[in-house]
């Protein structure tokens, strides 16, 4: 079975007082917690297009690192199957939030705590992921 891919932004920003938060969107179909991903774009780089998926789907501008932070794994719903993708994922600094933003309408933004965005995830690899942030 083809496996297909995805990039994704880690979205994050430091509190007043230092402390790390995620940015987790829900998804169209479940509403479950997830970070803003989507396909790559041809002749674009993955961060590049990553940072595209946030602002799309989340309306945050930021700096997203060019080196993958890591990847996980899910199964994702289309029409008439379900298909196994990896999403490579790209840490992002949050310097803006928009008011407005294409997605607003079909999407929640919020912003947790590193504990609080473990709990919310579904998927464990990128529960891991999260993780990994608090030990950097």
């Amino acid at each position: 079975m083809e496996i297909f891919a995805q990039v994704g932004a880690l979205a994050l920003r430091h509190t007043a007082n230092g402390e790390l938060r995620v940015l987790l969107v829900t998804s169209r179909g479940t509403k479950r917690w997830v970070i803003p991903k989507g396909w790559p774009w041809h002749d674009t780089p993955d961060h590049v297009a990553a940072a595209h998926e946030a602002r799309e789907e989340a309306g945050i501008l930021g700096d997203t690192e060019p080196e993958t932070f890591g990847a996980y794994r899910y199964m994702k719903r289309r029409k008439h199957d379900t298909v196994p993708v990896i999403v490579n994922v790209y840490r992002m600094t949050v310097s803006e939030e928009l008011d407005t933003w294409p997605e607003a309408h079909q999407r929640q933004r919020t912003w947790f705590s590193l504990d609080d965005a473990i709990a919310a995830v579904h998927e464990e690899e990128l529960r891991d992921l999260i993780r990994q942030l608090g030990q950097a």
